[in-house]
């Protein structure tokens, strides 16, 4: 799962080692912002492989109809990205997060997407055994 800081982490203090030190709130907004705007999704397409966590978020909003499937989330900035998130969450929550519970045009619908994006990643070199240092 995808997680942003929130604004109230700002109205605290960062750890240096030991010592706490004070930190300018409006400052870190700015910096927070700033960061958010930079860092952003190069989309299923241009993902690594298509199977990361944030290309399952983006054909898991194509299974539920969050996005349309023309739209690969290219460009997204991280907070765009994690409200997709959140609603693709919220809705894998109604099924116990299980695609053996989606009803049966979901289920077909999911196996589809899911079939596509091993595929996909297999051609781009991706090997669903995981390496000893992952």
């Amino acid at each position: 799962m995808l997680h942003v800081l929130p604004l109230a982490f700002a109205a605290q203090v960062i750890h240096y080692g030991h010592a706490r030190f004070p930190y300018d709130k409006k400052f870190e907004r700015q910096r927070f912002a700033a960061m958010n705007n930079k860092m952003t999704y190069a989309g299923f397409y241009n993902d690594k492989h298509g199977v990361t966590m944030l290309a399952r978020v983006v054909l898991d909003g194509w299974l539920f109809g969050f996005i349309p499937e023309s739209e690969d989330c290219a460009g997204w900035q991280l907070g765009q990205m994690q409200g997709l998130t959140d609603k693709v969450e919220a809705e894998w929550d109604k099924y116990g997060n299980l695609p053996s519970r989606l009803p049966p045009e979901l289920r077909e619908r999911h196996t589809a997407l899911y079939q596509m994006a091993v595929e996909r990643a297999r051609e781009k070199g991706w090997d669903p055994e995981l390496g000893e240092d992952e």
